[in-house]
């Protein structure tokens, strides 16, 4: 199998899963496909064993999980914030900044699940369920506003100045429309 051939197989298994998700819940099979191709570069570099999302560890809810040297850009507020809260797992400065914001090295815990289906199944939760998403989920029940879904999510998401254009981004390509079609949803804009 080429590499292409491997990633169109991971996007085929991930869109099943997400166009099933969505019809049981109404997550949006694009934006989970989105996220997990930027949070797992296309399904091939998961957290630990299978978290494809890059989402953090919460003992409430998790039962395992990874210890993961990640990238988080934090305000110098934040950095103080996060060294204070985990004195074992002092934040690095990797030298690029961005505005008031500074490239950090962290290690952090990382939820870990057993399976893709797993970790899509508990990233539906999080969108539908979990505190920091709950107001714009509520928005989206209302409105269907996609986009304004993704780009409330993305801003509470990640870090990362450019993740909520890259989330877009990926939505919008041809090859997620076509595996969404292809596990059984006709795709509108």
């Amino acid at each position: 199998m080429t590499p292409s051939e491997s990633r169109d197989q991971r996007l085929h298994d991930v869109a099943t899963i997400a166009v099933a998700l969505e019809q049981k819940t109404g997550c949006p099979a694009r934006m989970l496909i989105a996220q997990w191709a930027l949070e797992s570069e296309w399904g091939a570099k998961p957290v630990g064993h299978a978290n494809y999302f890059g989402i953090k560890y919460d003992p409430a809810r998790h039962k395992q999980f990874a210890l993961v040297t990640t990238e988080e850009w934090f305000t110098s507020a934040q950095i103080k914030q996060w060294d204070a809260a985990h004195p074992d797992l002092l934040a690095r400065l990797t030298g690029q900044t961005e505005g008031d914001s500074f490239n950090m090295l962290i290690d952090d815990r990382f939820a870990d699940y057993d399976s893709l289906e797993a970790a899509c199944q508990d990233y539906v939760w999080l969108i539908t369920h979990g505190e920091p998403y709950k107001a714009a989920w509520e928005v989206y029940q209302e409105t269907r506003d996609f986009e304004g879904l993704m780009t409330a999510v993305a801003k509470v998401y990640a870090t990362a100045p450019s993740y909520g254009l890259l989330v877009r981004q990926i939505a919008g390509q041809a090859n997620v429309t076509a595996a969404i079609m292809a596990a059984g949803r006709v795709w509108t804009p």
